[in-house]
């Protein structure tokens, strides 16, 4: 049922979102964010593709293998641009998203119990530097970990459990980046932290599942500090505050 949980918690955060006028509003400028950044990414290393096809492997003038080349253009640009967005979702998560997240996160607790917990008269950058920490062990070194796992599964006869696992790694930390946002900001020791992240693997991969839907993951991405802000307040306080929102 952690599973099932997971899932129904991202998309109760998404439909919250969307009704409400404040998370609706931060929610679609984080997607506008990633999206615009994702356009600048993909068309920077398209407008190079013939240089690196190039550096890989030169035109051929033979008919009979031209056509490998052409192949290879296309699996090239395929994997250009997937590399592309995984890095453009982390530089607009680093510089940008990681702040509406927390900011969404705050506005969700507060609708839900009225008062935001958090440590008071600490100045925006060293904020801003606390949160940016936190995207390293959470999202941004677990994405490319997985990403490295599932290259090397291309060379190796384990490609496909090395895909699956490595989708897995990737979805649950995508997950505990939401999650950790409540427990992160009333500063929580990470290692408490990741020890919970640890109980709660079924929560977290259920959670991260629906990340993995090409084009919807955007979106969902977007809002997922809503239901991930709401999981913490229901499973972890006064059950009458349940079902708030």
């Amino acid at each position: 049922m952690n599973l099932i949980d997971g899932i129904t918690y991202n998309f109760r955060g998404l439909f919250i979102g969307i009704k409400t006028p404040k998370l609706l509003f931060w929610g679609l400028l984080r997607f506008v964010i990633v999206i615009l950044i994702t356009i600048f990414s993909v068309g920077l290393i398209l407008t190079y593709h013939q240089e690196i096809l190039n550096i890989i492997w030169a035109k051929p003038a033979s008919h009979w293998i031209i056509w490998l080349w052409y192949l290879l253009s296309w699996i090239l640009t395929l994997c250009l641009v997937g590399l592309a967005s995984v890095i453009s979702y982390l530089v607009s998560q680093i510089l940008f998203s990681v702040v509406i997240m927390d900011h969404m996160s705050c506005v969700t607790e507060l609708r839900a119990t009225g008062k935001v917990e958090k440590t008071e008269g600490i100045s925006f950058l060293r904020s801003l530097s606390y949160l940016i920490r936190q995207e390293i062990p959470r999202t941004t070194f677990p994405v490319l970990l997985a990403i490295i796992l599932m290259i090397a599964g291309w060379f190796t006869p384990l490609g496909l459990p090395l895909a699956i696992f490595s989708s897995g790694i990737a979805v649950v930390f995508l997950a505990w980046d939401n999650t950790d946002l409540l427990p992160a900001r009333q500063r929580v020791p990470f290692k408490v932290r990741f020890r919970y992240l640890l109980k709660t693997i079924p929560f977290h991969l259920g959670f991260g599942l629906p990340f993995l839907i090409p084009g919807l993951n955007i979106l969902l991405l977007s809002f997922a500090p809503v239901g991930a802000t709401l999981y913490h307040l229901e499973k972890n306080s006064d059950p009458r505050q349940q079902g708030v929102l």
